[in-house]
């Protein structure tokens, strides 16, 4: 197994169309989430 960067940076990058957009959505809510929680845990 070869750590081919041209190759990771395919896999990682964002998929096209709707499937694509909702998934970006979805991960920036999440991420936005979380971090609201961490910061509050960490105010605490």
């Amino acid at each position: 197994m070869t750590h081919d960067p041209q190759r990771r940076r395919v896999q990682i990058r964002p998929l096209g169309g709707a499937p694509g957009c909702l998934a970006m959505i979805l991960i920036s809510i999440v991420l936005s989430v979380v971090l609201t929680v961490v910061l509050n845990l960490l105010v605490r």
